[in-house]
């Protein structure tokens, strides 16, 4: 049997202050044997206009960093909603695209409307995004479920804002149509936050989401292998070295997620 922290101290963990390395939640994956780890996906939306989101951000970052889950390799998403823009603070990390796809979740889970911060777990089951003790029993369930193998190069152009990735999918086994995505996300902000519920707070980000697209689709019952070549371009505001590229495998109907993988943006 996989030995895994009991509930208490993972909440303990997770909740220490992060004063003495106020970046804690944006270390670099860290955890030895990743080989041996099962990718679950946990994507987080927030606000930064929203006052009980910087404990959820911070719930992730060192889900992210610490990796405290026996057998799971955890791959974060942080989508920031737009719906906060109000009270005078707009989030710069906000998109309708994201709030568009947490409605989605929305509309599938049955929820009464889109709130923050909601985590999300591989599709499979949703939760307030400060609850710790969800966090991890959502995280063990996911392991249980078969995983697709995602393989993913990435190498830098000759261009300094873009990245090629090769991406590989197999070991599919689907019943429904399925989507391939691919995210870059960066790490290492953080928000001195003006105005809004969080006026003269600095809000520390983990995996914020730059860039979401499909590349690509599964048809049902087709095992065989996905393959893609893309051209990621980046932004000149972002830097670089703290950017990863995430590729997963989402079915259309269920949202339950079949695979993720994650890389550096740039080798």
């Amino acid at each position: 049997m996989k030995k895994t922290l009991p509930l208490l101290a993972f909440a303990t963990l997770l909740f220490t202050t992060s004063a003495a390395n106020p970046h804690l939640a944006a270390t670099p994956q860290s955890a030895p044997a990743q080989a041996e780890r099962t990718p679950v996906l946990v994507e987080l939306f927030t606000s930064e206009g929203c006052s009980t989101c910087p404990p959820a951000d911070i719930l992730l970052g060192k889900l992210a960093s610490l990796q405290p889950i026996a057998g799971a390799e955890i791959i974060a998403l942080e989508e920031h909603v737009d719906y906060w823009n109000h009270d005078g603070w707009v989030d710069s990390y906000s998109s309708s695209d994201w709030t568009l796809r947490q409605q989605e979740y929305a509309a599938h889970f049955k929820t009464k409307s889109p709130y923050t911060p909601q985590m999300i777990v591989d599709g499979l089951s949703q939760f307030i995004g400060t609850n710790a003790r969800e966090a991890q029993t959502s995280i063990q369930e996911a392991l249980q479920h078969p995983k697709a193998q995602i393989t993913i190069h990435a190498e830098s152009t000759t261009k300094s804002d873009a990245a090629r990735i090769e991406v590989r999918v197999g070991n599919l086994s689907i019943q429904e149509p399925a989507d391939v995505w691919v995210a870059v996300t960066e790490s290492n902000l953080e928000t001195a936050v003006k105005a809004g519920e969080n006026a003269g707070k600095n809000v520390q980000h983990a995996a914020v989401v730059r860039s979401l697209h499909k590349i690509g689709a599964v048809q049902a019952k087709d095992s065989s292998p996905f393959v893609a070549t893309q051209q990621i371009k980046f932004k000149s505001n972002w830097k670089t070295e703290n950017l990863r590229i995430v590729v997963f495998v989402q079915e259309r109907k269920s949202l339950r997620v079949l695979g993720v993988a994650s890389a550096r943006a740039v080798s």
